[in-house]
């Protein structure tokens, strides 16, 4: 079929919206009418080049949220009708994946950045030829996606949509990195480096949690404000002394560290807050050189965690998140700005500018 989607090509400011070829579903596939997709750090930086590589052109896009069109064969637990989240790729065969943490699949990598599905092949063409697809398993920067099975979690019709996308990806990453990953007890500490939308998902997780030192740190003060406001029991705005103003405000350390920037020396503070035994999630890498010390590691028997997808299952995850804010305890909503699909250029700015904390594209109106 016929569809529109956002096309990623070499030296392009932002992708372009094109039309394009869309295969039918196969066994174990379902096809998604998107109703809205967010914008993820993920998405600029493997458009402009600075993050993974990826072939191009392409359809980028991996925060997506629809509606059940077509469903292939074998596919079970999903109908036509359905309201969907979409998340990542996995094989579901592997010893990570049968103890359902899918974000560390053998093949996460692969089906994530290599536009294509696990045998190659992608369900995108244009002009009769190949269009790298299959981005995270979704390329959701389209009206429409074919998507394994497996990656569509069925949510309740009565939940907005055009809030969902996010938490296939950035949303799940804070909460999930705090509660899944970390496994944060109340009465813990935790520092935040960056309160983008996953800095602030984290945060609204420590609180969840029952954290009681929560503290964000972040350049924009907006941000900082906002951060206060969804639990932050502390703000610092990060400068050359960021480590002696987190060291009074927990003198002995803290039980957490959670680095959502690519500031080689936030990387550095990060580790340098810690206290005994302390742990230090990233879930991104220093955009330039960095030398972890691993001596004060050693001396306080802290450590370093990478974190992908919050290492959390996204059918069981997502679901909770969403209770959570029907609860009133996880408003991820304050943290939404739309865009039209065809503005696509102007969220994108938004988004690389820091002025949007997380740009969602609405392929239809809300």
């Amino acid at each position: 079929m016929k569809i529109a989607a956002a096309v990623s090509r070499e030296g392009a400011p932002a992708p372009v919206i094109e039309d394009v070829d869309l295969e039918a579903p196969r066994a174990d596939e379902v096809r998604v009418r998107i109703v809205a997709t967010g914008i993820c750090h993920t998405d600029l930086n493997c458009h402009s080049g600075r993050g993974m590589p990826v072939p191009k052109p392409i359809v980028l896009g991996h925060e997506g949220a629809g509606i059940v069109e077509e469903v292939g064969a074998g596919v079970a637990g999903l109908a036509v009708g359905d309201h969907v989240v979409l998340s990542g790729g996995s094989c579901g065969i592997c010893p990570s994946c049968r103890s359902a943490r899918p974000t560390y699949c053998r093949d996460a990598m692969r089906l994530a950045f290599g536009g294509q599905r696990v045998d190659g092949s992608s369900p995108l063409s244009q002009n009769g030829q190949r269009l790298a697809g299959s981005f995270f398993a979704q390329s959701s920067f389209a009206t429409h996606a074919v998507v394994p099975g497996r990656s569509a979690v069925k949510v309740d019709k009565d939940v907005p949509l055009h809030l969902l996308g996010p938490l296939g990806c950035g949303i799940i990453t804070g909460a999930g990195s705090v509660i899944e990953a970390f496994k944060l007890h109340p009465g813990q500490s935790i520092t935040i480096f960056g309160v983008g939308s996953v800095g602030l998902a984290a945060v609204m997780a420590a609180r969840l949690a029952g954290a009681k030192r929560i503290v964000a740190v972040d350049l924009d003060q907006r941000r900082l404000d906002l951060a206060k406001e969804m639990g932050a029991t502390d703000v610092v705005v990060s400068s050359e002394g960021i480590d002696g103003a987190l060291r009074e405000i927990q003198p002995d350390g803290y039980d957490f560290s959670f680095n959502t920037t690519m500031a080689p020396a936030m990387f550095e503070a990060a580790n340098n807050c810690l206290g005994m035994e302390g742990t230090a999630g990233y879930v991104t890498r220093p955009a330039g050189e960095w030398v972890p010390n691993v001596a004060r590691l050693l001396a306080g028997g802290r450590k370093m965690q990478g974190i992908l997808g919050g290492s959390a299952a996204p059918q069981l995850f997502i679901p909770l998140m969403i209770d959570y804010w029907r609860q009133g305890r996880f408003p991820f909503d304050r943290l939404v700005q739309t865009f039209p699909f065809d503005e696509i250029g102007t969220a994108w700015a938004e988004c690389h500018a820091g002025h949007a904390i997380k740009p969602v594209l609405m392929m239809e109106p809300a």
